[in-house]
């Protein structure tokens, strides 16, 4: 036990020992670049001044967080990577027990000083002051870590189904082009190798470009690195939220040329169905920027579907007004009777409960009321005639009774002047009864006439507004430059 416990102590020692000769190693370094060599981190590593010091950027994106469409800005998750060779910081790691690299607080080095241009937070700079990993041989290497936000300029043309190009400016503030040379690590762009998925957009690559302008502010070039997330929006939650309600509202549309009109709800659904609309349009216009630049793919679609409601609504209120309509009030014109009622009739394969709808049957139809019309009125004419000129009949002058009169007298005792008053006195009765009858048959008629032209418009705008729904539809999902999520 005793000697275990010996051996023990004994590793205890080592460790601390070499843990301690590690640490003088790391003091001796840090003492000779920091103190004997009177270091001055405001000035440029470098050995000639006349040259630029090469610094290597590129980002690795982490993580899209949001993308406020809103106030036209994205928040990402990025890790900055920089390096370059500080000629000011190097040793031989041979002196120093084989020490190749150290880890210093970025306050005690210089570091370039590269900012987000188009920067949106309030601090401007959004990194974490991480340490920088310097190397024997001078080589320098800073990942700070950042959550930034960027302006980014939202594209709402093809809203759902919109591609973004957010860009993200990075380079020295200032620094100009001869003082300090910025270049990618990376021809490919940013590094998305550890990209966290994004569940409403889809990244399509971070491709780099390298920009050396001036500004007016000052006459130096200055020299940045625009890196640019692509981005796709996923359309799953759009398509069953907003478009395939949006389609299914539209299609009920066509239910107001189905209901009957003596339904009574043909006008207060279709102001339902309009309503429904504003109210989805309502939800879209909540989540886009207010700009008069563009208008939304989704937007032109609503607008379309809202101008066929309304329309529906006008065409409705047509075919109302052409049901109710009476002889009281209306006089069919020719045009509704054969354009309406025949030709647009026949075109649409509309046929009257028992007959047909052609111009030849709508001609008969009217010449055989007109001939029964003409027949019945010229018999009670006739028999009228007979019974008021009985007095002019020679048998009735020669006192010579007609047999029937006879007959009335022997059976009733009455006179034949008397049958002859009450006869006619039937006969008007019976021709009043007869012009009523044919009046309300001919009001049937035109009724009947108007509600026909009011079905065949019904069908007309039936028609219409499926193909309008559909190939407003059809035209606007497939202009959409993607449809898949």
């Amino acid at each position: 036990m005793a000697l275990s416990h010996s051996l023990t102590v004994l590793c205890m020692l080592i460790g601390m020992l070499r843990e301690s000769e590690q640490g003088l190693q790391e003091r001796k370094v840090l003492k000779k670049l920091f103190e004997e060599s009177d270091y001055n981190k405001f000035e440029r590593p470098i050995l000639n001044e006349s040259e630029p010091i090469n610094v290597n950027f590129g980002i690795i994106l982490q993580q899209i967080i949001d993308v406020d469409e809103k106030n036209q800005i994205i928040h990402t998750n990025i890790w900055l990577r920089m390096t370059w060779n500080a000629a000011n910081l190097m040793w031989d790691p041979k002196e120093y027990g084989n020490l190749t690299s150290i880890r210093v607080p970025k306050q005690m080095v210089w570091v370039p000083d590269i900012l987000l241009y188009n920067s949106a937070s309030d601090g401007f700079d959004d990194t974490y002051p991480t340490n920088v990993v310097i190397n024997y041989n001078g080589n320098c290497l800073w990942v700070p870590p950042g959550m930034f936000k960027s302006t980014c300029a939202i594209d709402i043309t093809w809203f759902p189904f919109d591609d973004q190009r957010c860009n993200l400016k990075y380079g020295s503030w200032t620094h100009e082009g001869h003082l300090l040379n910025l270049t990618a690590d990376s021809d490919d762009g940013g590094d998305i190798s550890t990209f966290i998925r994004n569940g409403e957009w889809m990244l399509l690559g971070v491709p780099v470009t390298r920009n050396v302008q001036s500004y007016d502010c000052c006459p130096e070039v200055y020299i940045d690195l625009t890196f640019t997330i692509h981005i796709r929006r996923r359309t799953l939650y759009y398509g069953f939220n907003i478009i395939i309600p949006c389609v299914l509202i539209s299609s009920l549309t066509l239910l107001l040329f189905i209901l009957p009109p003596d339904a009574g709800e043909k006008i207060s659904l279709g102001v339902t169905i309009l309503l429904s609309l504003m109210v989805f349009l309502l939800l879209v216009a909540e989540t886009m920027p207010p700009t008069s630049d563009a208008v939304p793919l989704i937007g032109i679609y609503f607008a379309c579907i809202m101008v066929m409601c309304s329309l529906s609504i006008v065409f409705t209120v047509l075919v109302l007004n052409f049901h109710y309509r009476s002889p009281d009030t209306h006089t069919m014109p020719r045009w509704v009777k054969y354009c309406v009622c025949g030709w647009l009739a026949w075109l649409l394969r509309m046929k009257r409960p028992g007959g047909t709808t052609s111009m030849r049957s709508l001609s008969q139809r009217a010449q055989v009321k007109d001939f029964k019309h003409g027949a019945l009125e010229e018999k009670s004419r006739s028999l009228m005639a007979n019974v008021l000129d009985m007095d002019d009949d020679p048998r009735m002058t020669n006192g010579n009774t007609p047999g029937f009169l006879l007959k009335m007298e022997e059976g009733i005792g009455i006179t034949p002047s008397a049958v002859r008053h009450d006869i006619t006195c039937i006969l008007r009765e019976l021709k009043k009864i007869t012009t009523k009858l044919r009046k309300s048959e001919d009001e049937d008629d035109v009724k009947n006439d108007w509600k026909f032209a009011a079905m065949v418009m019904d069908r007309l705008c039936f028609i219409v507004c499926i193909l309008f729904t559909v190939g407003s539809t059809l035209a606007i999902l497939m202009s959409a430059p993607n449809l898949l999520p």
